[in-house]
């Protein structure tokens, strides 16, 4: 019973900035790693950056320097800022949550649907 929901994406200018946003709703009794992944038109799904409970961060090549990973526990979110956007940042973004679930041990990983982000002029 939980659901992920990206917000923010839409359309970016090259050099601009795009602020996307990921709550989860639920029974949620924990939230382990926090991530974001996207596919670009042809290509298959890649990891963007992932941040951990202590917030240690890490990012795929292509977006290091550029775009930055922070969560807020108590809101159950995670955040992307894309900063200095190229077209080679098109593509859906999703967000990705290691969650355990109240009344169980466990947890697994879920999925927002994605939010496509399309940067041209």
């Amino acid at each position: 019973q939980v659901q992920l929901v990206e917000y923010g994406g839409g359309l970016g200018q090259p050099g601009g900035s795009l602020r996307l946003s990921c709550a989860a709703s639920g029974s949620i009794s924990r939230i382990n790693d926090m991530g974001w992944y996207r596919q670009a038109p042809g290509k298959g799904r890649e990891l963007v950056g992932s941040i951990t409970p202590g917030s240690n961060t890490n990012y795929a090549g292509p977006v290091k320097g550029r775009f930055s990973i922070s969560r807020d526990n108590a809101k159950n979110t995670v955040y992307l800022q894309m900063s200095s956007l190229k077209p080679e940042d098109t593509a859906v973004y999703y967000c990705n949550m290691r969650i355990r679930i109240v009344g169980y041990l466990g947890e697994r990983n879920y999925w927002g649907k994605g939010t496509l982000v399309t940067v041209s002029s």
